[in-house]
């Protein structure tokens, strides 16, 4: 399923004519930062269990 060039003009078309120009850096932001937060979240929880076993071996040695 490629786009062509055609396809994505058409596509940007929609969206100004939809949001305005004013509004889309504000959606891109918000895209942006939504973007961000859920790779934050989806490393977060490796991390929180690598931590907690490194604690649990630390006690166990101690």
């Amino acid at each position: 399923m490629g786009l062509g060039t055609g396809e994505i003009i058409a596509i940007v078309c929609v969206v100004l004519l939809l949001f305005g120009g004013k509004k889309i850096p504000e959606l891109m932001k918000g895209l942006g930062k939504g973007v961000k937060e859920f790779k934050d979240a989806s490393n977060s929880p490796s991390d929180d269990v690598t931590t907690v076993h490194t604690e649990k071996k630390t006690e166990a040695n101690s």
